[in-house]
């Protein structure tokens, strides 16, 4: 199960050694392992590991420690890491929680591309913050203390009724190039 679930999430974060190079970081993947120990990597999978750190802009990082990353920068390499295994599914736990205006567009940008490949699996974000919906999103899920309060395509199911709904305060929905932005009224 491993191997087909990609996962990232803050507990993950803590588990992954500090002292490990970034490279290593995603290439242990591979083997749904943390740190390296016996495994051996052949070159499609350093090939692989290099161009998921591309593809999420954190390439020229690969001989870096990784407990010397930012925080942005650990989750871009995180993400990178839960699709070394090329799982059939990718859960996102908060992948732009506690970063800055410009890294959190930038991680999300870079998730919504991903996304969107033909061959991307199926992407599962949890977000407590509407503006952290990327773009090309098709359903959403609506929690309310732990029940499902609305599902179903983003369309019909996040509006600022369901929002009003949700939170218990009037909220205002907008879309904007595909995203999603809520405030109070």
């Amino acid at each position: 199960l491993r191997n087909r679930v990609g996962f990232t999430s803050s507990a993950m974060m803590d588990l992954l050694p500090p002292e490990e190079k970034v490279i290593d970081t995603v290439l242990t993947a591979a083997y749904a392992m943390l740190e390296r120990w016996q495994e051996v990597y052949d070159l499609w999978d350093e090939s692989r590991a290099k161009a998921l750190l591309t593809t999420f802009g954190v390439r020229e990082l690969g001989d870096r420690i990784f407990g010397t990353l930012s925080e942005g920068e650990k989750k871009r390499v995180q993400i990178a890491r839960s699709i070394m295994s090329d799982p059939e599914i990718l859960l996102l736990d908060e992948p732009a929680a506690g970063l800055d205006l410009g890294g959190r567009e930038d991680i999300l940008r870079r998730i919504s591309q991903f996304a969107a490949e033909p061959t991307a699996p199926a992407t599962v974000i949890v977000t407590h913050h509407i503006e952290e919906i990327p773009a090309g999103t098709t359903h959403v899920l609506l929690l309310q203390n732990g029940q499902a309060l609305r599902q179903g395509t983003i369309a019909e199911n996040l509006t600022s009724e369901t929002l009003t709904e949700l939170y218990g305060i009037p909220i205002s929905l907008e879309i904007n190039r595909g995203r999603y932005f809520a405030q109070a009224l």
